[in-house]
C-alpha cells in the first residue's frame, strides 16, 4: 500500500514552520494514543503514521530529502534517511507526551529542577457549611525542603557530583539497528548529579514528610465533588523545583431532612390523616428558619410543594434553587378504642360512595379491566 504524503498526514502545508508540525502532531497523537484508544487498530495505525511523518519532517536534514525525492529520499532501505544525527522517537515522545504521562512539560528540564506532585484532600462539609461557604483549617502531610540540607540531599559541607554513568545529562542513549531510543540514568534517575555523602536528615533525598496547617476560604454553594486549587500548596519540588498544587475536593455529608440536587433541595413532611383530609397549615423547615406550608384539603401523599428561592444559591453564580416539600400522609398508630370507632363509623359512612377516593375507583376499575382482558 503507498504511503500517503508526510504533509497530507499531518493536515499541514508544505511550508509549515516547527511550531505548526508540533501543533498538528499533538493533536493527532493525543487523539489516536493507544492509552486512549485501547484495541482500535485504525487509531493505531494513524498514530503511526503520524509518529513517522513527524519524525521525518521534524529534523531538517530528513525534511530537505523527502522534499526532494518523497519518501525514497527518506527510506533507509533505499540508501535515505539523514542518519544518527537526525531526531529520535525518545526526543519526540518526551517533547510532545509530557503532558500525558507527567513529563517534562510541568516537571522541569532534563536532569534539571523538577515540579513537586500535586497533593489531594477531601474535605468533609455538613449542607449548611457547603451552601452557606465556610472557612476551615485542615492538616495535610507533604514533602517538603529537608532545612539541614536545603533541599539539595548532601550532607552539609558537601555537594553532589556529575554522575559518571550519564555523565550528567541525566538519560541514557540505547542504539539498536536504526533507533536510537534514550531512557532515564538508571544511577541518577534522571538528576544528573549523584550524592556521595547523603543528607543525615533526609537521607540524601532532600525532602522530609511534614504536616502543614492551612486555612482554607470555602465559597458558598460548593457541592460534593467540587476541587478548590491551593498553588504551590502540594510537595516541594525537587533539585529546586517548584511545588505542586493542593486540591481540596468537596465531599457534602448526608443532611437528616434535606436532600440536594444541584441547586434544589427536597424534603419529606408528614402529616396527618385529618390534615390532609381537610387541609390545614404547617410549619416545614429551610435552611433559612421554619416557614408556613399550606396544604389544600383532599392532599394526596407525594404531593409536592415548592418553595421558591429557599433551595441552593450556585457556587458558579445564577439565583438561588427551590425547596421541594413532599408530603407524606401518615397512617394513624395506637388507636384507643374511641377512636376506633369513629374510624368505624367513618369507613361505614364511606361505603358505597366512590367518590371519595378516585384514585382507588379508577386503580380497581383498571384491575376489572386487566382481569377482563386474560
Amino acid at each position: 500500500m503507498a504511503k500517503r504524503d508526510y504533509y497530507e498526514v499531518l493536515g499541514v502545508e508544505r511550508g509549515a514552520s516547527e511550531a505548526e508540525l508540533k501543533k498538528a502532531y499533538r493533536r493527532l497523537a493525543m487523539k489516536h494514543h493507544p492509552d486512549r484508544n485501547p484495541d482500535d487498530k485504525a487509531s493505531e495505525e494513524k498514530f503511526k503514521e503520524a509518529n513517522e511523518a513527524y519524525e521525518v519532517l521534524s529534523d531538517a536534514a530528513k525534511r530537505s530529502a523527502y522534499d526532494q525525492y518523497g519518501h525514497a529520499g527518506v527510506d533507509p532501505q533505499m540508501g535515505g534517511g539523514a542518519g544518527p544525527g537526525g531526531a529520535n522517537f525518545s526526543d519526540i515522545f518526551g517533547d510532545v507526551f509530557s503532558d500525558f504521562f507527567g513529563g517534562g512539560g510541568r516537571g522541569g528540564s532534563r536532569g534539571g529542577a523538577q515540579r513537586g506532585s500535586d497533593l489531594r484532600y477531601t474535605l468533609e462539609l455538613d449542607l449548611e457549611e457547603a451552601v452557606r461557604g465556610t472557612t476551615v483549617t485542615i492538616r495535610v502531610p507533604t514533602l517538603v525542603n529537608c532545612k539541614t540540607c536545603d533541599g539539595s540531599g548532601a550532607k552539609k559541607g558537601t555537594a553532589p557530583v556529575t554522575c559518571t554513568t550519564c555523565g550528567g545529562i541525566g538519560q541514557v542513549r540505547m542504539q539498536q539497528g536504526f533507533f536510537s531510543v534514550q531512557q532515564t540514568c538508571p544511577r541518577c534517575h534522571g538528576s544528573g548529579k549523584m550524592i556521595t555523602d547523603p543528607c543525615g536528615s533526609c537521607h540524601g533525598h532532600g525532602r522530609v514528610e511534614e504536616h502543614k496547617t492551612l486555612s482554607v476560604k470555602v465559597p458558598a454553594g460548593v457541592d460534593t465533588g467540587d476541587r478548590i486549587r491551593l498553588s504551590g500548596e502540594g510537595e516541594a519540588g525537587a533539585m529546586g523545583g517548584p511545588a505542586g498544587d493542593l486540591y481540596v475536593v468537596v465531599n457534602v455529608r448526608e443532611h437528616a431532612i434535606f436532600q440536594r440536587d444541584g441547586k434544589h433541595l427536597y424534603c419529606e413532611v408528614p402529616i396527618s390523616f385529618a390534615d390532609a383530609a381537610l387541609g390545614g397549615e404547617l410549619e416545614v423547615p429551610t435552611l433559612d428558619g421554619r416557614v408556613k406550608l399550606k396544604i389544600p384539603e383532599g392532599t394526596q401523599t407525594g404531593k409536592l410543594f415548592r418553595l421558591r428561592g429557599k433551595g441552593v444559591a450556585p457556587v458558579r453564580g445564577g439565583g438561588a434553587g427551590d425547596l421541594m416539600c413532599r408530603v407524606a400522609v401518615e397512617t394513624p398508630v395506637n388507636l384507643g378504642r374511641r377512636q376506633r370507632e369513629l374510624l368505624e363509623e367513618f369507613r361505614k359512612s364511606l361505603e358505597g360512595d366512590s367518590s371519595h377516593s378516585p384514585k382507588a375507583n379508577g386503580w380497581f376499575e383498571g384491575v376489572k379491566r386487566f382481569f377482563g382482558d386474560l
